[in-house]
């Protein structure tokens, strides 16, 4: 993002205005959080201009770094003045713990944020443990067998490690969540001293008093200066002008902190609401274990990556790790547990669990074994893998149930809005369950338009309607639309690859089919067998219906049921949706015609 020059200019004179009234604002690197009274730089700003206990300093890196009692260095990661909290973190990561471990904060200005819940801890040292009720001190362990496990103070005795461990130490109160939840980011809040009140109201500054051994603090007109204050204030517009990047950059630091909190906010309020219904929760430490450190990785996609996980040694689990970028307001998150997590079918995929740690959040699901239907009819090893006609009916059949479940089977109805063939998973009998409600979006029963006022889904199985209200209002009916598309790609996964990329682009796939069927040709162009003809004409003549350019000539998924479950002689042709009436060539690629790339969000046109 670019700042307008003018702004600049406001910048550089609020940054250099400041300085000349003596504040004592003094960045660590260009992109350190503000230090400002009772915060104090060493060795950088004068002694009077912050409190015992709060000295910072900077490393070689440009790194903010605050001492605790006792000998405990933790990097600053945000200072949040109006909350008085200071947010702190280990650059080693998994050293955090260890960190606090050895911290006491009984002399310490610094006391642990009130939403903190603190236990005492019990460390062992282990060659190994099967215990349920632990959690591994990386940073104390050894690489060779030499393992420390934290178990809660008041565990039964039953409960803790057999005899191959041995007791070390007990320790002080301490936050759970950073031993048992994973968190990296330590909040330590302190309590705002007397003085910056009084002196604020009679508009002078706080601080110590000049060449006094003694912790007295008094008020000081904000235009008085040490010696090395006045040093810090010469500066030069080069200077400025990175105090004026780094005051931008602690600003997006600060706004991407806040749209984060709110989200987090928005999720817990979410999920204590639907606290009463399945599936379970688990904190990220528990994801980490289920996934084994996420080392099988299954897949990745637009809105996170996917891992194989073990609920136990039987039950076996994907695990969606949900990326932080990919939908800010935590919507997607909130619409696959509040939508998938409240249905049982056995055409809809079941979520098993979900993690709401912070930032972190994952989702659980069942584990099914073969893969997408997308896998089976696009894949390049397309004709080693082909499930058979009798086989893709039975599938066709079971994605229609399902989508009539979610449109007429539930308290609310359930609009999915991304049908396709990669969101349709199999099980070990390939059987099909939808899957990924990222997008989908709840309403009435009775409500027979919904309201959206951006675009949603995969390009190529996207309803017209969804574009544009030209061709109607949104409902159900965008379901349909996309089922339609799967239905096509069904019948147009069995063609054999056989033709020149040249020649896929000289007519639109369905129409192409559409066109087949109208000249009597049927599909035998490619499928011998006259049984499995039919199946491939009943799919299509179903696909084509659900495929009709407005929204009131679909018909509705009960509808498409007793169509796919009825003979293929009962079913007449649908009006022709297309506009072309160019030459149709019978020999085109079915291949060519999927465009199912990701669809990036777009405002709808009015």
């Amino acid at each position: 993002m670019e700042i307008p020059y003018f702004l600049f200019l406001v910048f550089i004179i609020i940054v250099q205005g400041e300085a000349q009234n003596g504040s004592s604002v003094s960045p660590c690197g260009r992109l350190g959080p503000a230090i400002r009274f009772p915060f104090r730089l060493k060795d950088t700003q004068p002694e009077h201009s912050g409190l015992p206990g709060f000295d910072l300093s900077c490393t070689n890196t440009n790194d903010l770094v605050l001492e605790l009692p006792i000998s405990v260095k933790l990097y600053v990661k945000e200072i949040d003045y109006k909350a008085q909290v200071i947010h702190l973190y280990d650059p080693h990561h998994d050293s955090l713990p260890c960190q606090l471990l050895g911290l006491d904060l009984s002399s310490s200005p610094f006391k642990f944020k009130e939403e903190y819940y603190l236990e005492e801890f019990t460390l062992f040292n282990c060659s190994q443990t099967e215990a349920e009720v632990y959690s591994q001190i990386s940073c104390l362990s050894g690489p060779s067998g030499h393992q420390v496990y934290a178990f809660k103070s008041y565990t039964r005795i039953i409960e803790l490690p057999p005899s191959p461990c041995t007791k070390m130490y007990n320790t002080q109160s301490i936050p759970y969540r950073i031993i048992f939840g994973g968190d990296d980011v330590l909040q330590l809040k302190w309590s705002r001293p007397l003085c910056v009140d009084l002196c604020e109201a009679k508009g002078k500054i706080c601080g110590f008093k000049n060449d006094s051994n003694e912790s007295e603090t008094t008020c000081f007109s904000k235009h008085r200066k040490g010696r090395k204050q006045s040093a810090i204030e010469i500066g030069t517009v080069f200077g400025s002008l990175l105090l004026v990047l780094a005051s931008f950059s602690v600003y997006r630091v600060y706004r991407h902190d806040k749209v984060e909190k709110e989200t987090e906010a928005k999720i817990e309020k979410f999920l204590e609401d639907y606290r009463s219904f399945k599936p379970a929760r688990y904190s990220y430490a528990d994801i980490k274990r289920i996934t084994n450190q996420f080392s099988d990785k299954l897949g990745e996609g637009s809105y996170g990556t996917v891992f194989k996980g073990k609920l136990s040694s039987e039950i076996f689990v994907a695990v969606k790790i949900l990326n932080t970028t990919s939908k800010g307001d935590g919507e997607e998150f909130i619409n696959e547990v509040g939508t998938i997590g409240r249905i049982h079918h056995v055409n809809v995929v079941r979520l098993v669990g979900f993690c709401a740690d912070g930032f972190r959040r994952a989702l659980i699901y069942e584990f099914l074994s073969n893969d997408s239907l997308d896998k089976f009819i696009s894949s390049a090893d397309f004709k080693n893998r082909f499930l058979g006609w009798t086989r893709l009916h039975d599938i066709a059949l079971g994605i229609a149930k399902g989508i009539d479940y979610l449109h007429q089977g539930c308290d609310q109805r359930i609009l999915h809005f991304d049908i396709k063939p990669r969101n349709v998973l199999l099980d070990e009998d390939i059987n099909p369950k939808i899957a990924d409600f990222g997008l989908a979006k709840l309403c009435s029963k009775d409500q027979s338009i919904v309201s959206m006022t951006t675009a949603r889904g995969t390009m190529g199985y996207i309803a017209p309607e969804v574009f544009s209200r030209n061709f109607g209002n949104v409902s159900y009916k965008a379901d349909v639309y996309s089922f339609g598309m799967l239905l096509l790609e069904l019948v147009g996964g069995k063609k054999n690859d056989d033709f020149k990329e040249e020649e896929t682009s000289q007519v639109y796939f369905p129409e192409w089919i559409y066109n087949l069927l109208e000249q009597k040709e049927d599909l035998r162009v490619f499928i011998e067998d006259d049984g499995d003809v039919r199946i491939a004409e009943k799919l299509a003549i179903v696909g084509l219906w659900c495929i009709q350019w407005h929204p009131m000539d679909r018909p509705s998924m009960k509808l498409v049921l007793q169509m796919l479950e009825g003979e293929r002689d009962k079913l007449t042709m649908p009006p022709n949706p297309f506009a072309s009436t160019g030459p149709v060539r019978s020999n085109a690629n079915l291949h060519g015609r999927r465009s199912n790339q990701e669809l990036e969000i777009i405002p709808e046109e009015l």
